[in-house]
């Protein structure tokens, strides 16, 4: 069973420099409170040590991040 991180942007880019910049977007965030589930890879750990003030983020299950279809 893979597991997933559920990343959220906590903080604003405002006056951030360009290369957090386009870490917050590599990782699919827009703004302030977006959530997204990114696979648990060591690339994706090192973009969130990256800018670890900017963000948080937690382990969940991959059975979790499935949608439920209407």
């Amino acid at each position: 069973m893979a597991t997933h991180l559920r990343i959220t942007q906590t903080r604003s880019l405002i006056g951030r420099p360009a290369d957090q910049r386009a870490t917050v977007a590599s990782l699919g965030l827009k703004r302030i409170r977006h959530t997204v589930v990114q696979p648990d890879r060591p690339e994706i750990r090192g973009m969130l040590r990256k800018v670890p003030h900017l963000v948080t983020f937690e382990e969940v299950d991959s059975d979790s991040t499935e949608e439920v279809p209407s």
